[in-house]
């Protein structure tokens, strides 16, 4: 699935990846600074997974030196199209991944608040000094109120961190798992800005 095949690969920006027989997926970070990422993962994921209505990789070290971690194969391809029943499978997943205890995450390896604050702050300004300058210049006013806007959102909730067609998985055009939970961004910018349109359809 995904495209893995036995060898380390994967198009991922912070791990390689591969596929072990036709069950197991095998991790190991590109960067020193994923490992804790990874690590993060294994810890949470074990409490999360219960409370999520779709299914999610259950991660577990499989070696420390050097680090790969492994989880079963969440059956899947990435989701190409996107259409009401979709959106509210996907609109489920995120209810309740956004309901979950924000405390007992910590506790369980989420990064606190202040940390992911410090982030999004970072990755603010970063991109107000490489991003903002190559919009036309009409448009980049807005861009900098955004930034100022999603620099100062509460952290409250836990977010998944990287929701975008490829980390959302379908099979036979019904949404199947959702994969990756090692980044920390926000969860609803693919799912309303980037998904294609579809006819409103009555419940």
């Amino acid at each position: 699935m995904r495209g893995l095949s036995g060898e380390w690969g994967g198009t991922g920006w912070d791990s390689r990846a591969r596929m072990v027989g036709e069950r197991w997926v095998e991790r190991r970070p590109r960067r020193p600074e994923v490992a804790g990422r990874l690590l993060m993962e294994t810890r949470l994921m074990p409490w999360l997974t219960p409370r999520l209505p779709l299914p999610v990789p259950l991660p577990h070290v499989l070696r420390r030196e050097p680090l790969v971690v492994r989880h079963e194969v969440i059956v899947g391809e990435p989701l190409g199209t996107f259409d009401a029943v979709g959106g509210r499978a996907l609109g489920a997943f995120l209810r309740a991944l956004h309901a979950t205890d924000p405390v007992e995450a910590v506790r369980r390896g989420a990064p606190p608040a202040r940390e992911a604050l410090r982030e999004r702050a970072v990755v603010a300004e970063d991109f107000g000094t490489r991003v903002v300058p190559l919009l036309p210049g009409d448009r980049r006013g807005v861009a900098r109120s955004l930034l100022d806007a999603v620099a100062t959102l509460p952290a409250t909730a836990l977010v998944h961190g990287d929701l975008g067609p490829g980390h959302v998985l379908a099979r036979d055009g019904v949404v199947s798992g959702v994969i990756d939970f090692g980044d920390a961004a926000l969860d609803l910018a693919w799912a309303l800005h980037g998904a294609p349109p579809s006819r409103r359809r009555d419940p």
